[in-house]
């Protein structure tokens, strides 16, 4: 088959290059860096609908004759895109969800679209079990009495600081999906009680505990993460009623996204004391720089580094090669029962 994988500025080539690399002994690879200076302005409705992309589709198209199978991760597919090679049967898109791929528009060319589920769950489930050491510890409070230029005079000024140990605090995940399950496993490490709410799935992890409303999660715990997708019924769902229902004093992680919580509201509960804390990888974006919520010296707020690892760059381009290789092979079985 002729592949061509297109990298971006935050999955280049030689990543592409090296976790693809088992394809290129049976298969003719291509690779494609793509420049992100020239400028896509979408035209169609189904153009403006892709989101987090980056490059221009027409550098794609320029490539695309006879290819069977097209890689990316940022990179827009366009329906022009798709339409550039009357041989593509695949579209691998190295992200967990195809949302710079015009999906309707491969379904109605009959080109499949293959995704890379769970490819930053374990960079991502570091990152909340740190945030929430972060918070208990209160180490962004030691780190701002620090930066205002203060010191410590004696062995004991450390007690201005007192935090309080992981083990024996309980977590409640939002959501129990790829991210979800890493996260109760690194909290049972630390010793904690890990209490779970996903009305979609059925928990049978010996990790975690499954319960079935929402309130009764946020009044247990004391640490509450979130791992559900961004959905319109998502939407804001961390609103001043989701904050007066958690226990007094508990700790607000978010490494999901950005819609799912209502920012002024956790600012007002921050300034009225009843949380003891928040940390968010992502957040809306502010009119000025730093963040509002940045007032607050029991917040840390990290700019959506959550899957930023060199490890998740190469597991999703070797999902990827996998899936590739899984098609190939269902392919081939194909042409050989109808010969």
């Amino acid at each position: 088959m002729r592949i061509l994988a297109v990298g971006d500025s935050y999955l280049g080539v030689p990543t592409f290059e090296q976790g693809l690399a088992r394809l290129a002994r049976r298969h003719e690879l291509e690779l494609l860096q793509l420049d992100e200076s020239r400028r896509f302005v979408p035209v169609t409705d189904a153009e403006r609908a892709l989101r987090e992309y980056a490059g221009d589709p027409d550098e794609i198209v320029d490539r695309m004759a006879g290819v069977e199978v097209l890689v990316v991760h940022g990179a827009p597919v366009t329906d022009k895109v798709l339409a550039a090679s009357a041989d593509l049967e695949l579209v691998g898109c190295a992200r967990g969800g195809p949302v710079n791929v015009d999906v309707a528009a491969a379904k109605a060319r009959g080109i499949a679209v293959a995704t890379t589920p769970g490819k930053n769950a374990e960079a991502v489930a570091d990152q909340a079990l740190a945030f929430m050491i972060m918070l208990a510890r209160r180490f962004t409070t030691a780190q701002r009495f620090l930066l205002e230029g203060g010191r410590l005079a004696g062995t004991f000024d450390g007690a201005a600081f007192f935090g309080h140990d992981l083990g024996g605090l309980t977590a409640g995940l939002v959501g129990f999906g790829h991210v979800g399950r890493a996260v109760a496993r690194r909290t049972a490490a630390f010793g904690m009680r890990t209490l779970v709410y996903d009305p979609f799935v059925r928990v049978e992890d010996p990790h975690a505990e499954q319960v079935g409303e929402l309130a009764e999660l946020l009044a247990r715990v004391n640490v509450v993460s979130l791992h559900t997708r961004a959905t319109a019924e998502t939407e804001s769902m961390v609103d001043a009623g989701f904050l007066a229902a958690m226990r007094p004093h508990a700790y607000l992680v978010n490494t999901a996204r950005e819609s799912l919580v209502d920012e002024a509201a956790l600012d007002a509960a921050l300034a009225s004391g009843r949380l003891a804390g928040a940390a968010l990888d992502v957040v809306r974006q502010a009119a000025g720089a730093p963040h509002p919520l940045l007032r607050h010296d029991n917040v840390v707020i990290t700019p959506h580094i959550g899957g930023a690892t060199y490890e998740t760059l190469l597991r999703g381009a070797t999902m990827i090669a996998e899936a590739i290789e899984a098609f190939a092979a269902r392919r081939d079985h194909a042409t050989r029962a109808n010969t």
